[in-house]
């Protein structure tokens, strides 16, 4: 039985030995003949890859005024495998303005493969970016001082104006997900974040070149590898031409100071888009640099949103502005004829329901409906659209038939504008009320959706296209901020006409009761310009005080431009936004403002809403300045009373003094 055992473990032991043999012999073969990793290294220790970056596209707007171009700026580079231990670290922190904390800091991230996977200690890494010309110099000097440390030659984005931050967008180092997302991007490279340099990156970027340098065994550049022969030079990236009128944005940014909200203005007859304003905003030169990281954190907490693009994230209810789509689906659905009149005693009264009205005439037709804004026009239109048998089995069918109404002309789906970011508001169907109703709702139940209220909200950008869809009678064209990309033709997807359900007759009669409410109704402000203009306010219901909004286009006839005006909280649409949106159109129709014009201008921008502390804990900051300010006033009282007691004690002394002599 022992030797039965002894005879099998002498097996199972020669059995492992043979294995482990294996496993070494098939390690040395995928080492040698089937991985290049150890060719590489070898490579990176014989040859230096220095990559050319390649110039960034500039862009302009569309009167060929430079927006956005580029400087020089030079990136430090290391090679650890030539740096280590043979850098004096003091000398170098010194020629940097950098502690040495910061320097070990910076080394150890570059070799923690978590914060920075494509690490190899044969190839450059990015140690610091966006040298100044000043910066450079000074190191420059000293650089022979400091082997495995190179200069990398790059520009960095430099900002002509202060206006357009959300339509520009700005440029910083591209994070591991951009990364893992896109293999042309390495540790240190920049890209697009926001605006046109996020959504226009590979034609801005252009084509990174490279150039393989010889080393010697210390590491000591000897020249291009093969006369340069495998070199390749960058190509630079395409210019962009965008459609924004900077003069009119400027305006606009002006107009908003101190106010929440949007303006959008469109040429209805392109899809170009004229002016896109979003405010707060901010200025794009201070997403340059190294401090763009602090100023994004400051920008994150402002109570305000900086960095939101209203004119395409923010998503509100359109108020009165969305009666003339409902105009339009009723003229074309037969529900009204131009001479259909409903009663409005100050509001709409059916069983029970009340939804208020301001005074005018009444019973009122189309025309005068939307140039007085009747509440109770519209109310009834859906009530009696989603009742009609005749022409609809229930209101399932009805709202359903609304709603295809309501995608045609652009809502509740994104537009597709050039834009990263671009939401689509809501437009609800009969499932929806189906789930929230349990099935059970009419058209008293939604009868909110007809003013532009209730569940349904659009985007600044969305009422503006209604504004170019109303003025070209029918269609419209995708909403585009860039006209022109270097040697490449605009996207067919901005070219195409989209038209509506909605009938050209339809459209001639909304157009009338637009230009009406110019001459006499809620948009008299329109009517002192030199051109006929058309307009439409709306008064968005908030939770606290309602928002200002208009929507227009001029002229009326041949227009050249429509737009959307939201200020939130700004009240009656006749507050704020008809006399922003007058001022817009004149200043683009004629390019420039009168001189009335303009001293309204500057009393517009000099207005302001109380919106609340934009920072947190700037309130009490603001309280407890106050407090020290008064306690130092009382304190300075109180010395000068004591100064005065003191002066008139001693003044009293002497005659005291000589009465008793």
């Amino acid at each position: 039985m022992r030797r039965y055992t002894l005879e099998n473990r002498r097996f199972v032991i020669g059995g492992v030995a043979v294995a482990i043999v294996t496993v070494y012999i098939i390690r040395l073969f995928t080492l040698q003949l089937m991985s290049d990793d150890y060719k590489k290294n070898a490579d990176s220790n014989a040859f230096l890859k220095k990559v050319e970056f390649p110039s960034r596209g500039a862009i302009y707007d569309r009167n060929g005024q430079l927006l956005v171009y580029n400087q020089p700026a030079y990136d430090i580079m290391v090679v650890m495998n030539e740096a280590k231990g043979r850098i004096d670290t003091t000398e170098f922190c010194k020629s940097l303005g950098i502690s040495k904390d910061y320097f070990i800091k910076r080394m150890d991230d570059i070799k923690n493969y978590a914060k920075n996977p494509g690490y190899s200690r044969f190839t450059q890494q990015l140690f610091m970016s966006q040298l100044s010309n000043e910066e450079f110099s000074n190191f420059q000097e000293k650089m022979f001082r400091f082997p495995g440390f190179y200069v990398q030659k790059r520009s960095i984005r430099q900002y002509q104006t202060s206006c357009g931050a959300h339509i520009l967008g700005d440029v910083a180092e591209v994070s591991p997900s951009d990364i893992e997302d896109d293999n042309y991007y390495q540790p240190g490279d920049y890209i697009g974040k926001l605006g046109v340099e996020k959504y226009y990156e590979k034609e801005l970027r252009g084509e990174k070149g490279v150039q393989i340098l010889l080393r010697d065994a210390r590491g000591r550049i000897q020249g291009k590898y093969m006369n340069g022969a495998y070199d390749r030079q960058p190509v630079a990236g395409k210019d962009l031409t965008l459609s924004i009128d900077l003069k009119l944005q400027a305006l606009g940014e002006r107009l908003l100071e101190g106010k929440i909200g949007s303006i959008v203005a469109i040429d209805p007859r392109t899809g170009e888009v004229l002016a896109m304003v979003s405010a707060p905003s901010y200025n794009p030169r201070i997403m340059v640099g190294r401090s763009r990281s602090k100023n994004h954190r400051l920008l994150t907490r402002d109570a305000w949103k900086p960095l939101l693009n209203r004119s395409i994230m923010g998503m509100y209810p359109p108020g009165s502005t969305f009666k003339t789509s409902q105009a339009l689906t009723f003229m074309t659905e037969g529900i009204v004829s131009p001479g259909t009149a409903f009663p409005c005693h100050r509001g709409f009264y059916c069983r029970g329901l009340h939804v208020g009205c301001h005074s005018h005439p009444a019973p009122i037709a189309l025309i005068d409906a939307i140039s007085t804004s009747c509440n109770a026009y519209f109310c009834w239109g859906l009530y009696y659209m989603m009742g009609n048998r005749s022409k609809y089995k229930n209101p399932y069918d009805a709202m359903n038939v609304w709603r295809d109404y309501m995608v045609s002309m652009g809502f509740g789906y994104k537009l597709g504008i050039d834009l990263p970011g671009e939401k689509r508001g809501m437009i609800p169907n009969a499932d929806y009320y189906d789930r929230n109703y349990r099935g059970s709702w009419n058209g008293l139940t939604i009868v909110s959706i007809s003013i532009g209220q209730g569940e349904v909200t659009l985007t600044p950008l969305q009422i503006a296209n209604l504004g170019a869809t109303i003025a070209n009678r029918g269609y419209y064209y995708t909403p585009h901020v860039v006209r022109k990309v270097q040697d490449m033709p605009l996207d067919t997807a901005y070219v195409n006409r989209h038209f509506t359900k909605a009938n050209r007759r339809a459209y001639d009669y909304v157009v009338a009761g637009m230009r009406s409410s110019a001459m006499k109704g809620t948009c008299r402000a329109l009517a002192r310009l030199p051109f006929n203009a058309c307009g439409k306010t709306g008064t968005a219901q908030n939770h606290g005080r309602d928002h200002s909004v208009f929507m227009g286009f001029a002229p009326m006839n041949k227009p050249k431009i429509a737009i959307a005006v939201y200020v939130e909280n700004g009240g009656w649409g006749a507050d704020f936004g008809v006399p922003i949106g007058s001022l817009m159109m004149e200043q683009y129709i004629n390019g420039h403002l009168s001189p009335s014009s303009e001293r309204e201008a500057a009393a517009m921008q000099a207005r302001r809403i109380g919106y609340g502390p934009r920072f947190p804990g700037q309130e009490k900051e603001k309280k407890a300045k106050m407090a020290a300010k008064t306690r130092k006033l009382k304190q300075k009282a109180s010395a000068e009373g004591q100064n005065a007691e003191a002066a008139k004690e001693s003044a009293a002394k002497p005659a005291e003094a000589k009465t008793s002599e």
